[in-house]
């Protein structure tokens, strides 16, 4: 998710110049577009080789580690924000991360692909799993580990006592705050530790 109107919907729940850590930063466009516009500074934790080299173009401080491996190299309140953007899906311990991301952040910024958008579930409805622009891979070949909703991220923070302070949905890099659930391919929240 690395379009620019997506990352200026993000960004804007940013302070400037906050300290932020990038989980699964990808490419570093985000960070990168962090540090430009809203004076942040930080790291992205990135796994993939050719994105390390791709942020380390960009000038974004990189490390490369695997975040299943946990992240006990960060002191508590390290950052002012850890973001993951389109992470927790891809992870087998989605909720421990989500946990280290409030234990090392005052605040976290999580977004991943809303399975409950309704392009998914009419495809769901005809027996298919939906193929869309957020999620397109097939059954069989999606790095995705899992899906989620917008409304399954409510449960789970509620679980987990992160309060949250703003959410809602993108759709096309815009804010949908009306039906976010049903109307928005991707859920957004901005969270800190309860």
């Amino acid at each position: 998710m690395t379009e620019l109107t997506t990352m200026e919907a993000i960004a804007r729940l940013i302070p400037q110049g906050s300290r932020v850590l990038d989980l699964g930063c990808g490419d570093g466009a985000l960070l990168s577009h962090l540090q430009r516009e809203r004076g942040c500074t930080g790291y992205g934790v990135e796994l993939d080789d050719a994105n390390v080299l791709a942020c380390v173009r960009r000038g974004v401080n990189v490390l490369q580690l695997n975040l299943e491996d946990g992240l006990a190299i960060f002191r508590d309140n390290s950052f002012d924000v850890v973001l993951q953007i389109d992470t927790l899906q891809h992870l087998r311990n989605a909720e421990v991360m989500l946990r280290e991301t409030a234990r090392i952040g005052r605040a976290g910024i999580v977004a991943f692909p809303n399975f409950a958008h309704w392009p998914n579930r009419l495809s769901v409805l005809r027996g298919r799993m939906p193929v869309t622009r957020r999620l397109p891979y097939q059954w069989y070949d999606t790095p995705n580990i899992r899906v989620g909703t917008y409304k399954d991220f409510e449960v789970l923070a509620t679980k987990n006592r992160l309060r949250i302070l703003d959410a809602f949905g993108l759709q096309e890099g815009r804010p949908v705050r009306t039906l976010p659930n049903l109307r928005a391919g991707t859920a957004v929240f901005h969270f800190e530790h309860a």
